[in-house]
């Protein structure tokens, strides 16, 4: 099982990909649509800079809210915390389906509740905004009848229907359960409009590599994503037919306008005979669900992480390129019994 190891904060930069930003800026490995005109660029850069300062005391709030292992950060910020919390979330749609900030984490719970007649089998998934307000932000659970997993993602926490205006996404699997595909709320391909500007979008998938021998040891993810454009929004990544989706362009390597992702590999600590990954205090639990994402060519950039912080609840933080829908349906994959990966 992977633990969260506080010790190595000295030597371990992996939660602080922010401070790195000037030297490399992390935009520029997700980056993948045509570059259009320099002016249109510059143009674009305006709006976010007046947000600059809002991003940074945003960022300045997230890392004090984490008191545990954050003691001497806390001290050196505390002047600038102003006394009201964070992320407004207007349109939770929108926001939902929005890359984060280019430089903020946005930080989150993910709470499972099994109450109830067959909730043990088919447990709903809750994600809030990890702040003092702990606002609502995705549902998930697990569709009956369905032959593969198939979870829906829903923008109330109590209707989670397929049919319903709330459904925002879903994440279905192949047979095996080792892949995965997050759709957002578009139409099937068969019912496409004239020009395909309905059809779903492929959001991410993501694939977990199959243990045949049987070895207990950390799993190994994979997770596919669109590419972003100069303006650092995603790629529409419409697929006509089954041949044209994430995973198939993934396995072609047909890499165009898709980025590959993968769960940075835990370190054997001899002391505790586990698998650590450094959290920072964000993850408490030893779990085999534990992972942290990161781009191959900036391992210190943790575009995702989760774990266990009691038996039922999990803190998920995202950066950016992911959204908020991307980033659970990562999440909710690995809860998903994979018989061959453990």
């Amino acid at each position: 099982a992977t633990t969260s190891s506080d010790e190595e904060d000295d030597s371990d930069s992996s939660t602080k990909p922010i401070r790195s930003e000037k030297k490399k800026n992390p935009a520029s490995l997700f980056q993948t649509g045509g570059d259009p005109p320099k002016e249109r660029k510059s143009k674009k850069k305006v709006p976010p800079k007046g947000a600059e300062s809002e991003e940074e005391t945003l960022e300045t709030l997230q890392k004090n809210s984490n008191k545990k292992g954050k003691a001497k950060k806390s001290k050196k910020l505390k002047e600038e915390r102003p006394p009201s919390p964070v992320i407004e979330v207007d349109n939770l749609e929108e926001f939902v389906l929005q890359p984060a900030p280019q430089g903020v984490t946005i930080k989150c719970r993910v709470t499972r509740d099994k109450k109830g007649m067959d909730r043990g089998l088919y447990p709903t998934y809750y994600l809030h905004l990890d702040n003092d307000k702990k606002v609502f932000l995705l549902a998930g659970r697990k569709r009956k009848k369905s032959k593969t997993s198939n979870y829906l993602i829903s923008i109330d926490p109590t209707d989670l229907s397929r049919g319903g205006e709330n459904f925002i996404g879903k994440l279905r699997s192949n047979l095996m359960g080792t892949r995965f595909t997050v759709f957002d709320n578009g139409a099937n391909p068969d019912r496409a409009n004239a020009d395909w500007s309905n059809v779903r979008q492929e959001l991410s998938a993501v694939v977990y590599e199959t243990n045949v021998l049987g070895f207990k040891g950390p799993r190994k993810m994979t997770v596919i994503i669109p590419g972003m454009n100069a303006d650092g929004e995603r790629v529409p990544i419409r697929p006509r037919n089954d041949n044209d989706g994430l995973l198939m362009r993934w396995q072609n390597r047909n890499m165009d306008n898709v980025i590959e992702l993968h769960n940075k590999a835990p370190v054997w600590n001899d002391e505790t005979q586990s698998y650590v990954l450094n959290f920072h205090g964000r993850v408490t639990h030893a779990s085999v669900k534990n992972f942290q994402i990161v781009h191959g060519s900036d391992p210190d950039y943790i575009v995702m992480q989760f774990g266990r912080v009691a038996d039922d609840a999990f803190t998920m933080d995202y950066n950016y390129p992911l959204c908020a829908v991307q980033a659970f349906a990562i999440a909710l994959s690995s809860f998903d019994g994979k018989l061959a990966c453990e």
